[in-house]
């Protein structure tokens, strides 16, 4: 039996709200909120345990409920007037999942190569930037994303929707910056950080070792600490007026010069 909901008063969707809403009941409930068709299969492609799925039939069928995963699921049907409370996107295929979040713990990155590429921003604030960034490394397939000093969780949906899932694609770990250079200095891992003071330019520099590339926010840059860290400062040469650019586009051209010296494998 499929349970249906037609109420926005409804208890349950109320939770929902708030935790589509607000980070601190993400945090608290260790749940959030995955809108999309594409989004929840790679959710599930990423082994994240769903917890119910809410549909709205004019838009997604009972047909596309059942091939989109084998488990069985709580599932509950929701009234258009629902689905628009909850829905984040205008335009969406009428499907959304509860989910658990992961530990996104630095002690519970598995790297499982001997020289891993590893993306590394600092204090990203823009959920947007921070899509791009992950679907940079998606893109490139590198073997884990650090955010050091985050300014909002991971499971946000303004992160989910501009990444289209990446999110879950990517191995992907928390911490201070204070952390995040001691994990990599315990892993013997090159830091490369992308700044004005001191810098070679990028191409010039050997990434096929261990390696992490590290950005940092466009306004402020990395703080003293990972430059007083760094094994080398890169910076990509400008022949404009202005000496900086987007960090997600900055990280891709870092991080596709590093998977050009290791021939793309």
């Amino acid at each position: 039996m499929v349970k249906k909901i037609s109420s926005i008063q409804n208890q349950l969707i109320k939770e929902l709200v708030q935790l589509k809403e607000k980070s601190r009941n993400r945090n608290n409930s260790g749940q959030f909120l995955i809108e999309g068709e594409r989004e929840i299969e790679l959710a599930i492609k990423g082994n994240y345990e769903l917890e119910t799925v809410l549909f709205y039939p004019e838009l997604f069928s009972v047909e596309q409920l059942n091939d989109l995963t084998t488990k069985q699921l709580n599932t509950i049907e929701i009234s258009k007037d629902v689905y628009q409370k909850l829905a984040h996107r205008k335009t969406t295929e009428g499907i959304l999942a509860v989910a658990k979040t992961k530990p996104l713990e630095l002690s519970e990155l598995k790297l499982n190569t001997e020289n891993p590429l590893i993306l590394v921003a600092e204090a990203p604030e823009k959920p947007g930037n921070i899509g791009a960034l992950l679907r940079t490394a998606d893109a490139a397939n590198v073997d884990a994303v650090i955010i050091a000093n985050p300014k909002t969780d991971m499971y946000n949906p303004n992160i989910i929707r501009s990444s289209v899932g990446c999110v879950f694609t990517n191995q992907i770990a928390t911490g201070s910056t204070h952390e995040v250079i001691n994990y990599l200095k315990e892993n013997d891992i090159n830091i490369y950080c992308a700044a004005l003071q001191v810098s070679a330019d990028y191409h010039t520099q050997d990434y096929t070792q261990p390696t992490a590339i590290v950005v940092g926010t466009e306004a402020t840059g990395l703080s003293d600490e990972w430059l007083e860290s760094s094994t080398q400062n890169i910076i990509i040469p400008m022949q404009g007026d202005i000496d900086s650019m987007n960090v997600s586009v900055a990280a891709g051209i870092l991080i596709f010069e590093a998977k050009r010296q290791r021939n793309f494998n």
